[in-house]
Parts: structure tokens; C-alpha cells; sequence
């Protein structure tokens, strides 16, 4: 039987040769064409060369930036800018950062997953994918026989076994890597190389359920590319390289997994507010500054939103939790009772907002500028998704609508390369 995680030996930067704060970067899929610009102007040795090359005029079958991805990479090989480890390690991962002043610390490990097919995977996730992303980083594996970038996962382990280990046997070692990002978050890397402490984290994680918190592209082309491996081959073990992928895990049970909400900016917004109180409580907000709390406060027992126009911030809660199952007519009871699907169905769909209208942020700071600066006329500010919900539809088979979950911090690429040599 297959453990669900495996020791690697990674390819990573070599620190006597690179300065880490100019060659890591966010994970492709958060990067603007414009920070991809700055990034590859940043250093000739950022990740984003390989990990998000750009496309040229003259690009062909022989020659584009898949391939150019592979040249560099064998390039940097060759030159020692990166290595390879010397022994199957799986490697901890501590980011610090801060929310309105106050300080967290999440702590996970990367290590390789074991693919299963659908049947037996226990491997959930919780977003739909789109077929011309997946296309693009399924070209780019292929080209490297690499996996860039984590996939990142959430496991259980309430008494903190793995943490234990780390703060007992790894945290006092000299890192790899330490570094802080553009966003002020510092990212910490250690290797664990020994087997007996790498079996008690294979214990912990053994026949758990585990659920996708950001990566379900490069989970799908994971298990893509290893449908097209195995299919030249006449017999598989599940132990060839390609049956696995590099993939972040951290506890779903700490305090300090953060998931932000995803707030609406919606350009266009002709309500009557008197039309919305068929379904909403609706109060004004006084206090700019009060308008998190009370969010927060109100969201812990009802379906509640802010709406921000020129006029001023108003609470909106739902008057009626009976009329969820009547309106909303998809989905589980789990699916209903998540705010972005009541938004839409008693708000957006109801008031004839179209979703070209609508622009996602994580920032509520981004949406009052947005209506202030009169680029839109309304916002609407939401909670963010409680991880039993997002259990609870990823166990179901369902997948919540997109732009639902903002996993924060982001796990950085150009710390490991998984190469299914």
C-alpha cells in the first residue's frame, strides 16, 4: 500500500548564487500581466521565467514558452543556480504575517501526494476548473516533466502531531530559504530528512480525507498528465514518478488557516432599496469604521452583506431563512446556505445584474475606493466562507460558485521543483 506522502528530493535555488527575495514569486494563477512584467525585469533568474513565460510573435510548435521554460530550467541546472537535494526530504513551511495588526503564523510542509484514481481518491475539491487553463499548464509539464508549483491541501490533525515534530526536531535547524514577500508576509524553509520522522507525518496524514484549498488546475492536470504517462506504459506499480504531485498540506484544525472573503464590485447598480426589503433587514451604518464588526458580528447567526454606495454603507440580513430552498433551486442545503449563492439569487438575479458587471477583490478597502472614485456604484461586502462549509460541499461533490474563497497567505513558487525524473 502507497503512503498518501512521499519524501522528494527537491530542485531548489542555490542561495550562494541567487538573492530569494528577487527570484521568487505568488503562484502563476494571482500574477497581473503587469506584475508579470515587473517580475521578469526583477531578475533574469525569477521563477516567472519558467513559471509564466511570455508569448512571442514568433512563437511555433518547436519554439515557444513551454519550451523556452524547459531550456532555462536545464539552463539554471547546468549553471547551479538551481540544485537538487541530496536526500528525500519533505520540507516545512512557516509564513508570518499580519491582519489589521496582528500577527499569525501558519505552519505546513511540502512533500509529494499520492494520485489515486476518482474512485479511491479521498483527495476533495471544491472549485470547477476551466479546459484552456488547464491546457496551458498541462503543456508546460509536459515540456519539464516537473511540477512547478503546489497544489495546496488541507488535512486534519487536532493534536498537532506534525507541529509537534516541527517545533520539537526542525525549527531550531538553519533554513533553506527565508524570505519576505512584496506583501510583507516571510516565508520560512526547513528540510526533514530523517525517515523515522517522515514516517510519523505519513501516520498522521494516513487514510485522512483531505481537501484542496487552492490548486484545483494543478490538481487536474496532475491527474491529466499522469492518464497520459501511464498510457505507454504496459504495467503501472503506482510508484512511478508520475503518480504523484508536489503539494502543500497544512491543518485544517489551526486557528491561523485563513480564508478571505471575495467581495463584489458591481459597476452598474439602479436599486430601488425599498424593492430589497421584501427579503432584507435593512439598517444604515453610521460608522465607516464599525462596518467590519458589525459584519461580523450579524454574519454569525444570519446571511448578512453590506451594501456600499455614495449614499453610505448599509446592512443587509435575510428576513426569511425559510425562503432559501424556494428560491434557490440548485444544490445541496450546505450549497443554499453559502452567502455568495444568496446574493446572487435573492440580490443579483432579482435586480437583473449581470455578471460582466461584477469585479472580485479581497480587499473591502479596493471596493469603497471603487464607488467612491465613482468606477462603480455599489460594492457589497461579504463574511468569509467558514471551513465547514467548505468541507461539507467538497463532500458532497459540489463546487461552490467561483470567486467563493481567498486562501491567504498564498504558498510562494520558486521554493521547490518536483522533477518526475
Amino acid at each position: 500500500m502507497q503512503n498518501t506522502i512521499k519524501p522528494f528530493k527537491a530542485y531548489y535555488y542555490n542561495p550562494e548564487k541567487v538573492d530569494f527575495a528577487k527570484v521568487v514569486c505568488p503562484p502563476y494563477d494571482v500574477i497581473s500581466a503587469d506584475d508579470q512584467v515587473k517580475l521578469h525585469e526583477r531578475s533574469p533568474y525569477n521563477f516567472t521565467h519558467i513559471d509564466l513565460g511570455k508569448d512571442k510573435p514568433s512563437d511555433s510548435k518547436d519554439n515557444n514558452k513551454y519550451t523556452r521554460a524547459k531550456t532555462i530550467f536545464d539552463t539554471w541546472v547546468e549553471k547551479n543556480i538551481i540544485m537538487q537535494d541530496e536526500m528525500p526530504s519533505i520540507y516545512f513551511y512557516k509564513q508570518e504575517y499580519k491582519i489589521v495588526g496582528q500577527k499569525h503564523c501558519r505552519v505546513g510542509f511540502i512533500s509529494l501526494m499520492h494520485l489515486k484514481n476518482d474512485q479511491e481518491s479521498k483527495v476533495f475539491p471544491h472549485e470547477n476548473t476551466h479546459a484552456h487553463a488547464v491546457d496551458d499548464r498541462l503543456q508546460l509539464t509536459k515540456a519539464l516533466d516537473a511540477n512547478l508549483s503546489c497544489i495546496f491541501v488541507c488535512y486534519a490533525d487536532q493534536q498537532k502531531k506534525v507541529e509537534n515534530i516541527f517545533n520539537h526536531k526542525v525549527a531550531a535547524s538553519m533554513p533553506m530559504v527565508d524570505v519576505k514577500d512584496d506583501d510583507g508576509v516571510r516565508h520560512i524553509l526547513w528540510r526533514l530528512s530523517d525517515p523515522v520522522l517522515i514516517k510519523q507525518v505519513q501516520q498522521t496524514l494516513e487514510g485522512q480525507q483531505l481537501f484542496i484549498a487552492d490548486g484545483h488546475h494543478r490538481f487536474k492536470v496532475a491527474n491529466e498528465y499522469r492518464q497520459f504517462r501511464s498510457g505507454s506504459k504496459k504495467s503501472i506499480s503506482g510508484e512511478e514518478p508520475f503518480n504523484y504531485v508536489m503539494t502543500y498540506f497544512t491543518n485544517i484544525d489551526s486557528k491561523d488557516l485563513k480564508i478571505f472573503p471575495m467581495h463584489r464590485i458591481v459597476k452598474k447598480f439602479k436599486a430601488d432599496l425599498t424593492s430589497l426589503e421584501e427579503f432584507f433587514r435593512i439598517d444604515r451604518i453610521k460608522n465607516k469604521a464599525e462596518l467590519p464588526i458589525l459584519l461580523a458580528q450579524a454574519g454569525r447567526n444570519e446571511h448578512t452583506f453590506v451594501l456600499y454606495t455614495k449614499e453610505g454603507s448599509r446592512l443587509l440580513r435575510l428576513k426569511n431563512r425559510l425562503l432559501i430552498d424556494e428560491v434557490v433551486k440548485d444544490g445541496s442545503s450546505e450549497y443554499k446556505r453559502l452567502d455568495a449563492v444568496i446574493l446572487k439569487n435573492f440580490m443579483f438575479d432579482k435586480l437583473g445584474i449581470k455578471s460582466e458587471d461584477i469585479i472580485y477583490t479581497k480587499d473591502m478597502n479596493e471596493v469603497m475606493s471603487a464607488v467612491d472614485n465613482g468606477q462603480a456604484e455599489a460594492g457589497f461586502i461579504l463574511n468569509p466562507v467558514r471551513i465547514e462549509q467548505l468541507k461539507a460541499i467538497a463532500l458532497n461533490g459540489e463546487k461552490m460558485p467561483p470567486k467563493t474563497t481567498y486562501f491567504y497567505p498564498k504558498v510562494l513558487s520558486g521554493l521547490t521543483v518536483y522533477k518526475m525524473e
